[in-house]
């Protein structure tokens, strides 16, 4: 993979993104689609309300256009694109459910969890047809050494997929949250495809150039939230990217600030049924908790982006 094609998706992406943005924020302020901020939340947020949502749309639409360029000579670029845009779908229909229809809470459980199944299964079959191999996982810190688990990689691949994509949308809370940790790990991948070879490098690349156009209208003060339409588009982008790679084994390290946004709801549902109604953590997902703890939402995105990197770093070593 030459620099042209590291620089070019990034540029353009960014390009189409930054100029996206005054277009579209403003039509979905006239179309009244803005966020609905929960009264059991920190109350700092209440100011957010009205603020446009559904800005996932201009990511979406920035990579899309950059990485169809390069599918010809790159066809990796495929499966990652069917899963990223394939979540990015669920998060635009739950998304237009709660602030068009006026349904606060979207989709039912159920039939966001049916889609999630669909779409997995599409990129689940294509791995099974094309590319068995990609089911076998690199194991960090140990190079050359691959572990196969046999018969249980499909429901792995299944938990994997859907935890991170619902990872990525706890992590969506904050302004700039999402997209500053999202980019870091993009980043990884973009670094982690030039040293491996791996035909994923354009789109890597595209998704970096998409959220930092993205977080020019993102950064707090926010003047649209990307809703469930960019998260989950950016959780399948992180999985997908991961499987291609054979490296799944490494989200816990990348993705660390996913992982621990997800057990931060986990445990607090657990210890308040446990323990009749007390609360482990102020309030979850865990960036509310340092919200609530004084700390100020730039201060929450720079300690969160930062440990990413940090992490992103030690995983590279650990290729």
């Amino acid at each position: 993979m030459n620099s042209s094609v590291i620089m070019m998706p990034v540029l353009l992406s960014f390009g189409l993104s930054a100029v996206l943005g005054p277009l579209i924020i403003p039509l979905l302020r006239r179309l009244k689609v803005g966020q609905t901020v929960r009264d059991d939340g920190p109350s700092s947020h209440l100011k957010k309300t009205g603020t446009p949502t559904m800005g996932g749309i201009l990511i979406m639409a920035s990579m899309a256009v950059t990485s169809v360029l390069y599918v010809k000579d790159y066809p990796g670029i495929v499966p990652v694109l069917v899963l990223t845009l394939g979540f990015g779908l669920i998060g635009l229909l739950d998304d237009y459910i709660k602030v068009v229809l006026r349904r606060s809470m979207g989709l039912r459980a159920w039939q966001k969890m049916l889609l999630q199944l669909l779409v997995t299964g599409l990129f689940a079959r294509y791995l099974l047809r094309f590319s068995e191999n990609l089911l076998v996982m690199r194991i960090p810190f140990l190079k050359g050494y691959y572990v196969d688990f046999g018969w249980f990689n499909i429901p792995l691949l299944f938990l994997v997929v859907i935890g991170t994509v619902n990872g990525t949308n706890f992590t969506d809370g904050l302004d700039g949250l999402a997209g500053s940790v999202t980019v870091m790990i993009a980043t990884f991948f973009t670094v982690a495809a030039l040293g491996t070879g791996t035909e994923i490098g354009p789109i890597t690349c595209a998704v970096t150039g998409a959220l930092l156009g993205f977080l020019l209208f993102n950064v707090h003060p926010a003047s649209v939230f990307m809703g469930d339409t960019g998260s989950l588009a950016l959780g399948g982008f992180v999985a997908g990217c991961a499987y291609m790679m054979q490296m799944p084994l490494f989200l816990p390290i990348v993705g660390f600030v996913y992982v621990a946004e997800v057990l931060s709801v986990v445990i607090q549902v657990i210890y308040f049924k446990a323990s009749g109604g007390k609360r482990f953590f102020k309030m979850a997902p865990l960036h509310h908790h340092f919200e609530l703890c004084g700390w100020s939402e730039t201060k929450i995105v720079a300690v969160f982006s930062i440990v990413t990197a940090l992490l992103c770093l030690i995983a590279l070593y650990g290729i």
